[in-house]
């Protein structure tokens, strides 16, 4: 067994205990320069790189920008550890993962179009017998671009039974942002550890070393890969300092280490392609650590929602957690929204989204509850997407209760999360999503059949008013 130990916060007052099934401490606030030791003392005063760490440490640097960046976007984080990452025995190229898609160009033959609305059932746990960890049940549906462009993302679904035992893993293709749908996840990383169950969001960032235990069993949930660029808070305009998610509710891990020198193997994810590196000591032997670039988890519980309070629907931005830049100003890689309980008190107002065509790309699941609205089997650990400009909006029945029912002050998605990846890139759908999962289904168009030209049981009543602004009459063949 190996030796642990688990350490304090250089900053104590930002300790904070999560919830009662979550044994560990957090420092807290979005995007802070933290210092973490598990051993008082170990981290150097007053620079990066000593000539002799104490205790014969390791020092190690990781950048997650480029050198150059500006101050606000310069991710950085330093490292002392028992042994560095260059202690290992060289790497091995593995078998591709056939369910595992990093190329989304449509020049790829194994990702598809579609012009329409599409999508799932939950996916299925692995079968019992059969022993699947997070790295093999990673299971890729759409995406947007390709790695080594630095632009686009992907969407993954997680579905494993089997802890990891000595293996660890590291995406040097982009951040990881996991949502945990059945079972939590015990993530042990080389920053400290995280405990994440549905509800949480938790971001693993590019080149991060990482292992995921299933304290629960069968664990299931979905991943948003972005590729060049890391998430931020949006900006929160005319709303003010606070609102939305707030910075102070990110939990980031305390330094916590392992003393093992037995045989290990990191899985590296390079471009889409795994490879693994064999070594003779843990990949968590961190004792202290600083910097900006770490992991961090979040409560979607506490996202504060806003809304209109008088009259019409708001966009979906009000919804946004998390969102990450293009190449483009102004437009979103990626949002990360999600629809929780809340008050609906608008007036005179037509209350659910109304009927639109977007220019963004939507990828919906579901983490518990129930959320009325989307296709029929629109289940937690299922979900749905409309590509860019595709026409879609709530079924004829919900239409006509919005439109003719009492619009009194009332509670919606109570109990429920549900979350959407809207991004301003198209997707592609891959070969698992499409064929090999058995659990595509199509959005019954039908559920828009009775979505009729009501406006033609108007026309005598159009002709008076138009006579009576001096205009011509409609034509009498709309009457037939």
């Amino acid at each position: 067994m190996p030796l642990s130990a688990s350490g304090t916060s250089a900053q104590s007052s930002f300790f904070i205990r999560s919830e009662e099934k979550d044994p560990y401490q957090y420092q807290v606030g979005f995007g802070n320069r933290f210092a973490s030791e598990a051993i008082p003392g170990t981290l150097p005063v007053g620079q990066n790189s000593p000539q002799k760490c104490k205790y014969d440490l390791y020092a190690e640097g990781m950048t997650g920008a480029s050198f150059v960046a500006p101050r606000a976007e310069n991710y950085s984080a330093w490292l002392y550890r028992i042994r560095p990452s260059v202690a290992h025995q060289g790497f091995v190229r593995l078998p591709d993962n056939p369910d595992l898609e990093s190329c989304f160009l449509p020049l790829n033959p194994k990702v598809h179009v579609s012009p329409t609305q599409l999508a799932w059932h939950p996916f299925e746990l692995p079968p019992d017998g059969e022993k699947v960890d997070f790295v093999q049940g990673l299971k890729t549906i759409a995406g947007n671009g390709d790695p080594t462009l630095h632009e686009g993302l992907a969407v993954h679904m997680y579905l494993a039974n089997t802890s990891m035992e000595r293996k660890a893993f590291c995406n040097t293709d982009g951040d990881l942002l996991i949502l945990p749908q059945q079972g939590r996840l015990d993530i042990q990383t080389e920053f400290g550890k995280l405990m994440v169950r549905s509800g949480e969001l938790c971001v693993i960032q590019r080149g991060m070393k990482f292992k995921v235990l299933l304290p629960d069993g069968p664990s299931r949930g979905y991943i948003q890969e972005i590729y060049g660029e890391h998430y931020t808070l949006p900006e929160l305009g005319p709303l003010g300092g606070y609102g939305l998610a707030n910075p102070r509710d990110f939990e980031s891990p305390l330094a916590s280490f392992d003393i093992d020198q037995s045989p290990w193997t990191i899985i590296y994810k390079v471009c889409g392609q795994l490879h693994e590196c064999s070594q003779e000591h843990t990949p968590f032997d961190v004792v202290a650590w600083h910097g900006n670039y770490v992991p961090y988890k979040y409560a979607l519980e506490k996202f504060i929602n806003v809304g209109s309070i008088s009259k019409d629907h708001i966009d979906p931005s009000i919804f946004c957690v998390l969102t990450a830049k293009s190449k483009q100003p102004g437009v979103p890689l990626a949002d990360f929204l999600i629809f929780s309980p809340r008050w609906d008190v608008a007036s005179g107002t037509f209350r659910p989204p109304y009927y639109h065509r977007n220019s963004a790309t939507e990828f919906m699941g579901l983490l518990y509850g129930v959320y009325g609205g989307r296709s029929d089997g629109f289940q937690p650990g299922g979900a749905s997407y409309e590509t860019g400009f595709c026409p879609h909006g709530v079924s004829y029945e919900e239409f006509k209760k919005a439109s003719e029912g009492e619009l009194v002050p009332r509670r919606i998605s109570e109990g429920t999360i549900a979350f959407m990846f809207e991004s301003s890139m198209m997707f592609t759908i891959t070969d698992f999503a499409m064929k090999r999962s058995g659990k595509l289904h199509m959005h019954e168009p039908k559920m828009w059949d009775n979505l009729k030209g009501q406006f033609l049981n108007h026309i005598d009543e159009v002709n008076a008013d138009l006579k009576a602004a001096g205009l011509a009459p409609l034509g009498a063949e709309l009457k037939q």
